[in-house]
């Protein structure tokens, strides 16, 4: 009772100084054998715990023994009993039988120890181990001679074992009892001499009486055969002999030699060795007893976990009629040896961690048991995990001592190693699998930022154009990303027909877009993932709208009427070759070569008198007229782009051929119409000119400010694109991988490059056929 209680100090002391919450012990008492299903008592109401709280709370019991005897219910914190209880089985022996409970309640974490009694319940009979016994005893034998009987055994402990002995009623033989350790053993004593003339054979029966209530007894029937006189009995050295072995000694090894002698001749002093009756059954398979020569030797394997000491009766016989005996008792200790490794038992409270888990989170308590002797702890595996000693000897706790990142490692392997402190050490391993859960704390990802594209115009709406995607290192909800465009309250008009789709992310246009009035536009995309809290990112999209050749060439001079473009032009007949007749004059609202206009002859009248340039557009004569020409020549131009699939358009000229004096005259009265006719144009191409030029000069200086601040804002404000009106024979080519610009004209060399964010507002062309650089703004 003492050393309990210096336990239970031990142990409070230890719980007050590592502070663990609400720990206490709890004494219970049940008889063994109570039903499955029993009270034993309401723990949560011993513990002063909140019963109305219990439903978020959980409790485990947890004891040294293999088999789960008891369990707590859960709704009401009743400790009941979970499977029958064999005492006998559970506790060997005569003392009190204590089992010892570890009572862990979670949310938060508790442990309390709870020490349950098992009262032991008369429910064994005693009985021998044989159910006769025989004796020889000569007839001279003097009154007080005692024979040892067989020892009844009863598993009961207490007031239920072995009380007392009681023989039948007989005149030459009564039952004494001696204390042996915790056993009682009856003997046999003579009280009164034999005469085998009178009676050879005694039968008795032997009762053994246990002090239970009602009491239980088994019963042993003896024989006395009585024979003439053999007054010698072998005498041993001493009546307890004490040895020590290791364990593990191997088998046939000889421990010990007996020795008895006996006084007697002959036969009479013919001495064989046996082992007692009352020696326990398992020391039959460990030692054994040479029955000639009193040698001791190791049978089965010795095993100090099993059992410390080991204690043999040992008989000597003589050969003598009848034979007498000597007893005496051996007792073998058994010396420990380090031949068992730790075990290492683990109370797992969870298997699986969340990233964001703060470092001293509790993941696992282990626990180290060693049958030899002490144990010490550590984790070998290079995580971000460490074993904490806990309140109790050989209890530690895993922690986390880092922050986790599921991203980086989602798996764990915590390898954990235990070695005792024997000699050799012996060492034990375990491996404990911890799962990383995620967390939303990564945000979608755009692998490029800005997106660009190239649509081609003329697209059909409600189709497919292109597509953004955005990847996201999280799981799951915390991965599934949607898309959804920034619009903002003032929205251009192109952005009011662009359609995406939430889940992919494929971007639609409800319109055609057409080069010629838009050519570039910028959007910004914003991939938003399901997390809770969502988290999201934006890309800006640049989209260049790309050419096709679906605009026809529009001839500006002459000048068209009525659907179509005629013109009369008069010369004198006295020119030479190579005189300017006209100059026929076309644009094209598309770029590159598709705007690349070139001239040819449909119709002439006379092909030796008039040339057509192809690229200008000159009409010139080819000799000078002579009397035989006709004062009136018709000619039909075609204008074509060089589109894959070219478009035209035709002009009319009519030549008329007068006279150098009436070529004058026309020419005066002509002259003052084309030049009112030319200051209007040039008013209109100088209005032109000035718009565009401030539009572009706008456009540079937002484009400048724009690549300064290089924001990425949802609101901010998309560049607009100058809107070229046409050109003169002019195109313009993209080229995706360096950003660079190409505009091929029909005097531009195959070089000739401009460097981007000039729109092309100014470049000057050299005339292949003339050395003479000629200017053109576009």
């Amino acid at each position: 009772m003492l050393r309990f209680c210096s336990w239970i100090a031990f142990h409070l002391a230890l719980l007050l100084f590592v502070g663990i919450r609400a720990l206490a012990e709890i004494r219970y008492s049940i008889p063994e054998e109570v039903k499955d299903g029993t009270a034993v008592g309401n723990v949560a109401k011993d513990l002063g715990l909140d019963i109305s709280s219990l439903f978020d709370r959980r409790f485990r019991v947890v004891s040294e023994s293999k088999d789960a005897f008891f369990e707590v219910n859960q709704n009401n914190g009743a400790l009941y009993v979970h499977k029958k209880i064999d005492r006998e089985e559970l506790c060997q022996g005569s003392g009190a039988c204590l089992m010892e409970l570890k009572v862990i309640v979670e949310n938060p974490l508790e442990i309390h120890y709870v020490i349950v009694e098992i009262t032991d319940v008369n429910d064994h009979s005693p009985s021998f181990p044989e159910k006769e016994q025989i004796f020889e005893i000569f007839e001279q034998t003097l009154p007080g001679k005692r024979f040892q009987l067989h020892t009844a055994r009863d598993p009961d402990a207490g007031i239920n074992s072995i009380r007392t002995y009681t023989l039948t009623s007989n005149e030459h033989f009564e039952v004494d009892i001696r204390q042996s350790d915790e056993d009682k053993i009856p003997f046999l004593v003579l009280k009164k001499s034999l005469d085998r003339e009178q009676k050879d054979k005694h039968t008795l029966l032997v009762t053994a009486v246990d002090g239970g209530k009602p009491p239980r007894s088994g019963t042993l029937n003896v024989s006395i055969i009585v024979l003439d006189s053999n007054d010698n009995s072998p005498i041993f050295s001493q009546e307890i002999y004490q040895i020590e072995i290791q364990e593990n000694v191997p088998v046939g090894t000889s421990i010990f030699q007996m020795n008895a002698t006996d006084s007697d001749e002959g036969t009479n002093s013919e001495i064989e060795y046996s082992l007692g009756k009352i020696v326990k059954t398992k020391v039959y398979d460990i030692f054994e007893l040479d029955k000639l020569t009193g040698e001791i030797r190791v049978k089965g394997v010795v095993d100090y976990e099993e059992n410390d000491v080991y204690k043999l009766d040992i008989e000597a016989s003589d050969k003598g009629t009848p034979p007498l005996t000597g007893e005496c008792r051996v007792i073998i200790k058994i010396k420990d040896v380090n031949d068992n490794p730790p075990e290492i038992e683990v109370t797992s409270l969870s298997n699986t961690v969340s990233e964001d888990s703060k470092p001293g989170t509790m993941i696992s308590l282990i626990s180290f048991k060693d049958k030899d002797s002490g144990v010490n702890g550590k984790i070998l595996s290079n995580v971000p995990f460490e074993l904490k000693p806990s309140y109790k000897e050989n209890i530690y706790s895993v922690v986390t001592k880092g922050f986790l990142d599921r991203e980086e490692v989602s798996h764990y392997e915590i390898t954990i190693k235990a070695t005792d402190c024997g000699e050799p050490p012996l060492s034990t391993f375990k491996t404990l699998s911890i799962q990383i859960s995620d967390v939303n704390d990564n945000s979608p990802h755009f692998d490029q930022t800005p997106l660009e594209f190239y649509l081609v115009e003329n697209n059909i709406p409600g189709n497919f154009i292109f597509s953004v995607s955005a990847t996201d290192n999280d799981l799951n909800d915390n991965a599934a990303i949607s898309y959804h465009i920034v619009r903002g309250g003032n929205q251009n008009d192109f952005m009011s027909f662009l359609n995406i789709n939430p889940d992919d992310g494929h971007i639609s246009a409800l319109k055609s877009f057409d080069f010629e009035t838009l050519k570039t536009f910028q959007f910004q995309v914003v991939a938003t993932d399901s997390g809770t809290p969502s988290l999201s990112s934006n890309v800006t999209v640049n989209v260049f709208i790309l050419d096709q050749n679906d605009n026809a060439p529009v001839i500006l001079y002459p000048v068209s009427s009525n659907g179509s473009a005629e013109g009369v032009e008069e010369i004198p007949r006295n020119v030479n070759a190579g005189h300017l007749v006209t100059k026929v004059r076309a644009y094209d609202a598309d770029i590159g070569y598709n705007g690349w206009l070139l001239f040819s002859l449909q119709e002439v009248t006379d092909h030796s008198l008039f040339g057509l340039d192809r690229y200008t557009g000159q009409i010139r004569t080819l000799r000078s007229f002579t009397e035989t020409d006709e004062a009136e020549h018709k000619l039909v131009i075609l204008v074509k782009d060089n589109g894959n699939v070219s478009l035209s358009a035709t002009a009319t000229v009519v030549v008329k051929v007068v006279e150098p004096k009436e070529a004058f005259a026309a020419s005066d009265v002509k002259s003052a119409t084309k030049n009112e006719e030319e200051n209007n144009v040039t008013f209109y191409l100088m209005i032109t000119l000035g718009s565009v030029s401030t539009l572009f000069l706008i456009s540079i200086i937002v484009l400048i400010a724009m690549q300064c601040s290089k924001t990425t804002d949802y609101t901010s404000k998309y560049l607009q694109e100058t809107n070229y009106d046409g050109t003169l024979c002019h195109s313009i080519q993209y080229r995706s991988g360096d950003k660079r610009y190409m505009l091929v004209g029909p005097r531009m060399s195959i070089g000739s490059t401009i460097v981007p964010g000039s729109h092309a507002n100014t470049l000057v062309l050299p005339d292949r056929r003339s050395a003479i650089a000629e200017v053109r703004y576009v």
